[in-house]
């Protein structure tokens, strides 16, 4: 495999038939990346990439073991998306494991968090049921991908600048 594509700073590379791995180190600590992952209110300021137009409606995150999380994308209630799942593993600012549960193809996605002197490196790991799932899922990620953790770039500029 090891298709490759990304912006410069963010890798994003089919790694197996059923796997997809994406790599970024943040500009800010451990902390402060982990809780713009885990929680709502932070959460729904990067994820839904600003250029497709479809912001993010609600957000809901229970991060412990065996709680849930459910995220809901549209221009208004009657045209939403929802996306939904269990958290598998939590292991507070190191890592995060959940399910993707709103369809037949749903990855598990692992969210690893490490130190790297002030700076965080973060692997995304995606692994799906079936290569035809990834295959689905791998189309536009390319592009999404990096502009959302642009956008978390954003993010933990603004809250470093509050520490």
């Amino acid at each position: 495999m090891g298709e490759r594509m990304g912006d410069g700073r963010t890798a994003v590379e089919r790694t197996s038939g059923r796997e997809l791995v994406v790599t970024r180190v943040f500009d800010g600590p451990v902390r402060l990346v982990y809780d713009a992952w885990t929680k709502p209110e932070l959460f729904q300021l990067w994820w839904a990439p600003k250029s497709s137009g479809v912001p993010m409606l609600s957000c809901e995150m229970d991060v412990r073991t065996g709680g849930g999380y459910r995220v809901v994308f549209g221009k208004d209630a009657a045209n939403s998306m929802a996306f939904f799942g269990k958290y598998i593993e939590v292991v507070p600012l190191a890592r995060l494991v959940w399910t993707n549960d709103e369809g037949d193809g749903g990855a598990v996605t692992t969210v690893t968090f490490e130190d790297k002197g002030g700076k965080t490196l973060l692997v995304l790991q995606e692994l799906y049921p079936t290569q035809e799932a990834l295959d689905e899922s791998f189309i536009g990620m390319e592009d999404t991908t990096p502009e959302q953790f642009r956008q978390l770039d954003d993010l933990l500029a603004s809250l470093g600048a509050k520490v």
